[in-house]
């Protein structure tokens, strides 16, 4: 038995070639988000939403590593031994085109597995993801931080993509990306575009963040805030002058105020929430669908809260159960919750009334609303 702690990198380039690389290829050719390998079953593709296992032998423990570690350099070989996970990209062609992939390599039950997901190779515009018109206002500060709000795989770096994709075709600014790993290659087009990627052109995130300061850049992408260094510093960087954009695993755009305050102390908050309040400029929260028709396949159920000055008093005291009612006060200025959203594209005849009734989070407000009856917003003032 090979088990995955006694591999380095010699003992790939002494053995076979890659051949998880077929299976890469057959993910772009069946049309697949993602691709799932677990031990004792064949490949898995998640395809329009739906997980398909492939018609093939299921992956021996000894045959994971194989496949799987070739695919990492040395420096992700020793992340991995050391986090139990290691996150990288991959290329691969098909028919002389390439593709890339996220990948991430994970140990469970001691075994390795891996799920990765395919990057578009172009980046859609707005109307090309259904995403609201408000979108191309959100990308309009001078400074600043705009978030993206959502669990994984709910097509936040996709959107985030548009957004500086928009910028980059509207605006003549410096774009500095810091990723881990990189996902969307940019084309330079008004922006001139610099992406670093953590690992293989900068040795972490925060060397990155200092050196950033020097680059002169107006917009910067720092990927995820999964702690408080990365919080605090991008938090900083929109303070100083830059407009910066990033995710967060979140389940709604109010309760992302929660997320970030979990990331610091008790005795931390009240400064956390003067610093959002005087800092944040917008919250995206998002989630995908599946459709009942065949293009699009999937679609963004969007809420949007923009920092005006009611959200701003908001969070400042601590109200964060009143933000949703602040939301729909302010739908002249662009704001939605989820259930607008989902209302839209019933409309539209693109998802189904029982699918939009599960993901809603007030399904008896999406009632009302599917009914024509306005629904008041609580007082909050």
């Amino acid at each position: 038995m090979v088990r995955a702690s006694e591999w380095t990198k010699s003992t790939f380039e002494a053995g076979k070639p890659i051949e998880i690389d077929k299976i890469f290829r057959l993910a772009v050719k069946h049309n697949a988000s993602d691709i799932h390998l677990q031990v004792n079953k064949p490949p898995i593709f998640r395809i329009r939403g739906s997980l398909k296992a492939l018609e093939m032998p299921p992956i021996s423990e000894e045959d994971m590593v194989k496949l799987t570690f070739p695919m990492m350099d040395q420096r992700n070989i020793d992340i991995f031994h050391h986090d139990g996970g290691a996150d990288f990209a991959k290329v691969v062609e098909q028919d002389g085109v390439p593709w890339r992939f996220r990948v991430n390599l994970l140990t469970q039950l001691s075994m390795v597995g891996m799920v990765a997901r395919k990057i578009e190779r172009s980046i859609p515009p707005f109307e090309g993801l259904f995403l609201p018109p408000v979108m191309e206002e959100l990308c309009k500060y001078d400074q600043g931080m705009v978030l993206l709000a959502g669990v994984t795989g709910s097509g936040k770096t996709t959107t985030i993509g548009s957004m500086l994709n928009w910028i980059n075709q509207n605006y003549r600014k410096h774009i500095l990306t810091i990723e881990d790993p990189i996902e969307f290659v940019y084309t330079g087009d008004k922006c001139l575009i610099n992406q670093r990627e953590i690992g293989q052109d900068v040795v972490d995130f925060h060397v990155a963040m200092k050196h950033a300061v020097r680059e002169d850049p107006d917009i910067m992408l720092v990927g995820e805030m999964r702690d408080r260094d990365t919080f605090e510093t991008a938090i900083h960087a929109a303070e100083t002058g830059h407009l910066v954009f990033g995710t967060i695993h979140a389940s709604s755009a109010p309760g992302t105020i929660g997320r970030i305050l979990d990331l610091f102390p008790a005795d931390m908050h009240g400064a956390i929430r003067a610093s959002i309040g005087m800092n944040m400029r917008a919250i995206v929260g998002q989630k995908l669908l599946k459709t009942i028709v065949d293009t699009p396949s999937r679609v963004p159920i969007v809420e949007i809260m923009t920092f005006n000055p009611t959200v701003r008093k908001l969070v400042r005291e601590g109200q964060d159960q009143k933000l949703a009612s602040a939301i729909r006060i302010g739908k002249e200025e662009g704001m939605q919750v989820f259930n607008d959203s989902l209302k839209q594209f019933i409309d539209r005849e693109l998802i189904s009334r029982a699918d939009a009734f599960e993901i809603s989070p007030n399904p008896d407000e999406l009632k009302m609303v599917l009914k024509g009856i306005d629904v008041k917003a609580a007082a909050i003032l």
